[in-house]
């Protein structure tokens, strides 16, 4: 059996201002699917770590097998990583959303690119190099492959079949929690929010086909874990000091009556804990979001995206204003804090969609708004739209107001992107302070909206 070292290569980029900071389920599937194999498995979650110092512990470890997520914002830290332990690994491996979408930006630097979904993938992987065999018949896996061609080495790339999903998720051991540093992520929970949280992932996947969205691990799937089996993992996580469960799913409400059966499952058991989760606005009937109340759900998040039904068309988010206000309401209403996020300056918006969608976001009962500038990722249809614009990629810390820059060619400039940001989070606060006034609040709030909506109109 190999030893192997799987490293999540995410470091704090400068002015980072986000909330949110969880264990990385990904690679913690891909750990426990390796240790019930027999594998010594390593894990090296770099969140709370400098370079110098996860260098050095992946040094210290000493895998002939190396396996490094990627995702866009971790792009330039996953080559960094793979590059410095490229003489010491025998088998280095890329795996995530990135190196799925375009495994040709990582051949490379790696033997083997592995797309999808991993955890077989990785076995048949290890089996196969174990034993000296070839890897080409392996499905799910790109890869360069050294040939001689008239007496010269030659490197070809070449694919293998994408890997069929897996069906049965409640065959797949709980993720590896025991590998990763849970006392400095209850430590960094209870400083920043006054209690510890992880993630919990009791759905693979979404049907749904929203233009911006990048779903290249799960594709169009959706696929099911059995309540028992969440609510197992639920106390695995709990038992490991946790205060609090948020759904990692990509839309943990897809189902309504799956969400009736985890809520009936945690009430069955008398677990006593809060948790969190992300929904879709045409998904829950009201009286679920009770339901869900009483089983210890106190937040849900809505990604509504626009308040203008002509670009959620555009989003293809096959939703209506309507819709994401009555569910915002219905879930207020029945006790829980609401979260909401939008994305401004969609390509093919106006100055008036924009200030539609800021009215919309401002006069909701929202606990928490997330406004974002537009971002194409690869692999998604947005990325397709606008492949032929854009001017630079992603870099961590290049912009004084936080972690989002524009990227490509817009209608709009990335000022103008940014003071719409900052004029939504200011109404936003604004509408919240006022809300004591009661009538009197949506006059007051014009004296801020009227002259930073004529601003806006004239920023390029």
């Amino acid at each position: 059996m190999s030893k192997v070292l799987l490293i999540y290569p995410y470091f704090r980029p400068p002015r980072d201002r986000s909330v949110f900071r969880f264990p990385p389920l990904g690679i913690s599937y891909l750990a426990s699917s390796l240790l019930e194999a027999g594998h010594e498995v390593q894990l090296l979650d770099c969140t709370f770590m400098n370079k110098p110092e996860a260098l050095e512990q992946a040094f210290d470890v000493k895998a002939e097998v190396v396996g490094i997520y990627c995702m866009v914002t971790m792009l330039d830290d996953c080559l960094w990583l793979a590059r410095q332990l490229r003489p010491s690994a025998k088998l280095l491996m890329a795996g995530g959303p990135l190196p799925t979408c375009d495994p040709l930006a990582f051949v490379g630097d790696f033997d083997v690119v592995v797309r999808g979904e991993g955890e077989g993938t990785l076995l048949e992987l290890l089996k196969a190099y174990s034993s000296g065999d070839d890897f080409s018949t392996i499905a799910g896996i790109t890869m360069n492959r050294k040939t001689w061609t008239d007496g010269k080495m030659v490197a070809e790339t070449s694919s293998t079949p994408d890997r069929p999903f897996n069906q049965a998720l409640d065959s797949l051991p709980f993720p590896a929690r025991q590998l990763l540093p849970n006392q400095s992520y209850i430590q960094f929970g209870r400083k920043k929010y006054g209690y510890s949280i992880t993630t919990v992932m009791s759905t693979r996947g979404c049907p749904y086909e929203c233009e911006f969205c990048s779903n290249v691990i799960f594709g169009g799937s959706y696929r099911e874990r059995s309540a028992r089996n969440v609510v197992d993992e639920i106390e695995q996580a709990l038992a490991a000091g946790y205060d609090r469960i948020s759904f990692a799913d990509d839309v943990f409400t897809l189902r309504g009556k799956r969400v009736q059966e985890v809520c009936a499952e945690i009430k069955q058991r008398g677990l006593q804990f809060y948790w969190e989760c992300l929904a879709r606005v045409d998904s829950l009937d009201d009286a679920t979001y009770v339901e869900m109340f009483q089983a210890g759900c106190r937040r849900v998040f809505f990604g509504i995206e626009s308040g203008d039904d002509t670009v959620l068309k555009l989003m293809n988010k096959k939703i209506t204003a309507d819709e994401a206000r009555h569910a915002v309401m219905a879930a207020h209403q029945a006790g829980l804090e609401v979260g909401a996020f939008f994305i401004l300056f969609y390509p093919g918006e106006t100055n008036q969609t924009v200030l539609n969608t800021l009215r919309f976001a401002t006069s909701l009962p929202l606990d928490y708004l997330g406004l974002t500038m537009p971002y194409p990722l690869p692999g998604t249809r947005l990325y397709e739209r606008v492949k032929g614009q854009i001017k630079r990629e992603w870099r961590p810390g290049e912009s004084v107001f936080g972690s989002h820059v524009l990227i490509y060619n817009a209608d709009f400039s990335e000022a103008k992107m940014w003071f719409g940001i900052i004029k939504g989070r200011a109404q936003f606060e604004i509408n919240r302070r006022l809300r004591r006034f009661g009538k009197l609040a949506p006059a007051m709030l014009r004296l801020f909206e009227a002259p930073t909506d004529w601003l806006l109109s004239r920023l390029r």
